[in-house]
């Protein structure tokens, strides 16, 4: 099963979504979900613009091949460096200090490696 088929299938269960819902939002057959969740069809570029407009997802997302640790832990590093450029975070209007900023940035990294160690994605690994 591709990474797509199985991130559209966590998807739609997910939002509580039968087949033929899904298919109906987007204006398709209930077979052709059927077959894009099996991995046997692969969607246009306009189908994968509405599917990502009913999960509120990216395409980036559904279409990316590994979406580990070590890209969450470089995307929190790049916005941390970026914080830090800017002035840092504020919190009811008082900017955070180091020590504080950086228990943020934890808690958040903590959370992302939970998240994704309870994907169906992670089960495969």
């Amino acid at each position: 099963m591709t990474n797509f088929a199985l991130r559209l299938k966590t998807l739609r269960t997910k939002h509580g979504y039968t087949q033929a819902e899904l298919a109906e939002k987007l204006e398709i057959s209930t077979s052709a979900v059927g077959m894009y969740e099996q991995g046997r069809r692969e969607p246009d570029n306009t189908l994968l613009k509405r599917i990502c407009e009913v999960f509120g997802v990216s395409a980036d997302y559904l279409l990316a091949h590994d979406e580990g640790p070590r890209e969450v832990e470089k995307a929190l590093s790049d916005m941390r460096e970026r914080l830090k450029s800017s002035g840092g975070i504020m919190f009811k209007g008082t900017p955070l200090n180091d020590e504080d900023t950086e228990k943020l940035f934890d808690a958040m990294l903590l959370a992302a490696k939970i998240m994704l160690r309870d994907t169906p994605e992670a089960e495969e690994r």
